[in-house]
């Protein structure tokens, strides 16, 4: 598939790399020639020095032979005139990343295609919904829904005093009469690892399972997880459209700080939420933490610009015993390292951004893709197609890559924990954790 990325900051090189690993022919345009100089030394691709809203530059890119024009820039506009252009060009998919909340609004008068995109996609509104995820399960290190809710992807680390460390999975699932979860990886000593049968868990592992949403309680139990506590109060540092977007969803349902330095924002951010506190002051700074009762804090979540000083205040979080400490870290090259020193629960707005625009160019077979912070592999939900190769026979006799597992199947809105014998049929929706070796394999199988 022919590719055009408007925008080689974080997110398009990012997509970039991803989609030249899936074998696609992309080519990425940036008006920054140092990013320009990145993208041509480290991808797959054609790169060039230009801006995205100008048809000429558009024309030298080869906008009249692209499938799929994906903008993502940090400007809105030059987001939607790359794509009116796109459209006028004759390209069939048009996606563009913006920032105003306006545009996805219910009440908006114009449509995404009245835009000129035909998908668009939010990035604060990713977060602030990932991070609202978190909140609700606060045992969890990662939560991921499928299916509008049908399906948990489920992350967690596991303690030594564990029930589920010491058997091997095959016995954990004889004595728990085969529950509705399917572990399907594990991040051991820096290592992604996909457990088989006779595997055993090691206190430390983090795990991630694919779970029937009404058994996660019970699950949680299982991994020997306390009961969920209650997320009553809750600091916010930064108050940027994240910042917003959460205190909107939990007004009325918890008590809710929120501290930003810029007091002119402060200011505004009082006005438009009328039962959040909203304090002006610096969230890296100690005394005004204790001063604003961290210690009795439910959960901190840190969503300012600079990762570096969600990191800090986060770790202060960690240090004052606040249950969920949540980080928003952008740079990507963080994400790997953070579980090391503590931070479990990161969102990454970029890494949203490109498993959102990644799914609607694969819209025709997959319908959801995640990526796991600090884990190697992603979970892809697949859509199995009419005389695709995985449906022709039981899944113990088909080729299945050694780098990938089948975590769970969604038949008609009823959630099944496949085995060898299980038959994929054309319409299910198969929730598969892959390595990236495995993927143009699975393309294949489902396609």
């Amino acid at each position: 598939m022919r590719i055009l990325i408007i925008g080689a900051g974080d997110v398009g090189f990012q997509l970039g790399k991803r989609l030249s690993r899936d074998q696609h022919d992309i080519t990425i345009i940036d008006a920054n020639p140092d990013k320009v100089r990145r993208a041509a030394e480290q991808l797959d691709g054609l790169a060039i020095e230009g801006t995205g809203d100008s048809y000429q530059v558009l024309l030298q890119a080869g906008v009249r032979e692209a499938d799929v024009v994906a903008a993502v820039t940090d400007n809105d506009d030059a987001n939607l005139m790359a794509c009116r252009l796109a459209k006028a060009s004759g390209v069939e998919v048009t996606i563009a990343r913006v920032r105003n909340a306006e545009f996805t609004s219910p009440d908006f008068p114009l449509t995404p295609n009245q835009l000129g995109a035909d998908h668009i996609i939010h990035p604060e509104r990713e977060a602030a919904n990932a991070i609202l995820r978190l909140l609700q399960e606060s045992s969890a290190t990662h939560v991921i829904d499928l299916e509008n809710g049908k399906i948990e992807v489920i992350g967690l680390i596991l303690e030594p005093d564990s029930p589920l460390v010491g058997p091997s999975l095959a016995e954990l699932g004889a004595r728990h009469h085969r529950p509705p979860v399917q572990i399907v990886a594990v991040e051991r000593n820096h290592e992604t690892i996909i457990p088989k049968g006779n595997d055993r868990l090691y206190a430390g592992d983090l795990l991630f399972a694919v779970c029937a949403p009404e058994y996660a309680k019970e699950f949680f139990g299982l991994a020997g997880k306390r009961k969920k506590p209650r997320m009553d109060n809750i600091m916010i540092l930064g108050g940027g459209m994240v910042a917003r977007f959460i205190a909107e969803e939990l007004s009325g349902r918890a008590s809710i700080k929120i501290i930003e330095h810029d007091f002119a924002r402060a200011e505004r951010l009082a006005g438009c939420l009328p039962q959040t506190l909203v304090i002006h002051g610096d969230g890296t700074d100690l005394d005004l933490l204790q001063a604003e009762d961290i210690d009795e804090m439910d959960a901190f979540v840190a969503v300012t610009g600079d990762d570096e000083n969600n990191i800090i205040a986060t770790l202060l979080a960690l240090q004052h015993d606040v249950t969920r400490p949540i980080a928003l870290v952008n740079r990507v090259a963080y994400l790997p390292i953070l579980p090391k020193i503590g931070l479990n629960a990161v969102i990454s707005k970029q890494m949203l951004t490109v498993n959102a625009v990644q799914q609607f160019i694969q819209h025709r077979q997959v319908a959801a893709i995640a990526s796991l912070p600090g884990i190697e592999g992603q979970m892809i939900e697949y859509i199995a197609r009419e005389g695709a190769r995985i449906t022709q026979k039981p899944l113990r006799s088909v080729k299945f890559p050694r780098a990938a597992v089948v975590g769970a199947v969604l038949r008609n809105g009823t959630l099944l924990i496949p085995d060898g014998d299980t038959v994929i049929r054309p319409g299910d929706r198969t929730v598969i954790f892959t390595l990236p070796e495995a993927l143009n394999e699975l393309d294949r199988l489902f396609g």
